[in-house]
């Protein structure tokens, strides 16, 4: 007897047949070596006749159904526990098993038992054939997988609900990227915006207050920032140049503040503040007895200038005697104190100041050429507050609010006809001169509006018997043309036609004197 298989054949030293009159020794030797060998395997295993009735079982498969011996033998397996075995599954193994010259076949079962509940199955059928008789018996091997089966499907389960949740995750994630992008995207244009912004509010700013309240944003204001950003961080001599009040000091601090000595403090001397015997001690220091009333040794301008910069104010005041020893400390850095013979060394950037036209005093011989062309380096001027009409509403509004924090006023509207009036005169004093005008109306408003009517009776916009630049006459010459043609700029009895120009300078010369259309 053999049991047959794909990979080899196992041979039995019996003959066993399914005939009641078999020889009861070989039955014998065959139920021994079953229940010595076989029975001690821990699977259950089950060998049945050809028509199907169990044989033999081991000792596994009673305590694993819950069965006994005499409820099993000679009973065919599909009616074992008043047919619990009915699986059509198990059916479908043994008749696949019976015919000869079929292979072994195995596959999973799953069925409910009345006694022992539900159970995952593997079985494994094998046909055992005699070889010197027609016998055949069924060996069948079951494997209970209950518990693996479980475990792997709920695996299986975990692995699909944690699949589920990590496309979930994932999506999820895949969502808030896009957010965060579209989150980071929108910050990104709302900071570019935020830097325009700001980059337009300080060019606001730095046109209405730029360089230590330097107001402004006409043309010409435009121009002197230019000019203040262009040698600003150099240590080039300047000469700043203006009538008084125009703001020149304001400037060379501008300058200053700008500059690679801005950690050190601006060094001030005004030139005609002083009398004309004190001003070189003042710029140049004196030792202790140098002249009557020296009783002590005095550091001058120039050396308490030492590594930043010096303003000379009205240097157009400076005695001529004392512009050689100006010059030459321009020159060289070098100088000594008066009742001294050491010579001091310093590093002191000028910036000068006047209200005069050197030039013109070169020519009268009451400056010195030499020393005005070493000033001359980088003129800046400082235009008249007529030639600045449009900053006029600027730095109205800037001494208003000024001024009525100082005194305790809340000024909140200046009236337009107010405002006209002060853009219509011609300010010989300048911006001081506003500046202390505006004052006075602070005073004399007792109310939220600007009062100005006090001040009004003295303000002429025009002053026929006074002298007017080239440029205030020039505007106001076109300014009459343009209206008499009804701003008419060109074509046939035209502005230009009048003027004898062509459209394109008319239009040109209105940008630069600031002519508009009221």
């Amino acid at each position: 007897m053999r049991i047959r298989n794909t990979t080899k054949t196992v041979r039995f030293p019996f003959n066993f047949h399914s005939d009641p009159n078999v020889d009861m020794h070989i039955q014998e030797n065959f139920l021994l070596f079953f229940d010595d060998v076989l029975g001690a395997v821990r699977e259950p295993l089950v060998v049945l006749d050809g028509e199907l009735r169990v044989v033999k079982a081991n000792s596994a498969f009673y305590r694993f159904f819950a069965v006994e011996p005499n409820q099993t033998e000679g009973v065919v397996i599909y009616n074992l526990g008043n047919h619990q075995w009915d699986i059509p599954k198990l059916r479908e193994l043994l008749e696949t098993i019976l015919p000869k010259n079929s292979e072994f076949n195995d596959f999973e079962v799953e069925h409910t038992f009345a006694d022992i509940g539900f159970k995952i199955m593997h079985l494994n059928a094998r046909r055992i054939d005699s070889e010197e008789d027609e016998t055949q018996l069924i060996l069948l091997a079951i494997e209970d997988v209950t518990e693996r089966e479980y475990s792997k499907r709920n695996l299986d389960e975990i692995v699909k609900q944690r699949t589920a949740e990590l496309h979930i995750s994932r999506k999820n994630a895949e969502e808030s990227r896009q957010i965060a992008e579209a989150a980071l995207e929108e910050i990104k244009k709302l900071k570019d915006q935020l830097e325009a912004e700001r980059a337009y509010l300080l060019e606001e700013i730095k046109l209405e207050f730029n360089y230590d309240n330097i107001i402004g944003q006409s043309n010409e204001i435009k121009y002197v920032f230019y000019k203040i950003e262009q040698i600003a961080a150099t240590d080039t001599t300047v000469l700043i140049q203006g009538e008084t009040g125009t703001g020149k000091e304001l400037v060379a601090r501008a300058i200053h503040d700008l500059s690679e000595r801005r950690d050190r403090t601006m060094v001030k001397m005004n030139c005609a503040a002083l009398p004309a015997n004190l001003i070189e001690s003042e710029l140049f220091g004196h030792e202790r007895g140098a002249f009557t009333g020296a009783n002590t040794r005095r550091i001058g301008r120039f050396e308490l200038a030492n590594g930043t910069t010096l303003f000379l104010d009205e240097i157009g005041e400076l005695p001529l005697e004392l512009q050689p020893k100006l010059l030459q400390v321009i020159e060289n850095g070098r100088f000594e104190r008066l009742g001294s013979s050491q010579t001091q060394s310093v590093d002191v950037r000028i910036i000068a100041a006047t209200n005069r036209n050197l030039e013109k005093e070169v020519e009268k011989g009451r400056f010195r050429e030499d020393l005005w062309y070493r000033l001359n380096i980088f003129p800046i001027t400082m235009p008249p507050l007529r030639d600045r009409l449009d900053d006029i509403p600027l730095l109205v509004k800037y001494f208003v609010r000024k001024i009525s924090k100082r005194l305790g006023k809340d000024i909140e509207t200046i009236p337009s006809n107010v405002m006209t009036s002060l853009q219509n005169y011609s300010w010989p004093g300048n911006i001081r001169e506003l500046e202390n005008v505006l004052e006075r109306a602070v005073i004399n408003s007792s109310g939220p509006k600007l009062n100005m009517f006090d001040e009004l009776k003295h303000v002429s916009p025009y002053e026929p018997d006074k002298l007017q630049t080239l440029a205030a006459v020039e505007r106001d010459y076109i300014t009459r043309v343009l209206e008499k043609t009804q701003w008419k700029v060109s074509g046939k009895n035209s502005a230009a036609e009048i003027l004898g120009i062509e459209r394109s300078t008319l239009r040109a010369r209105m940008r630069k004197l600031n002519i508009r259309k009221v």
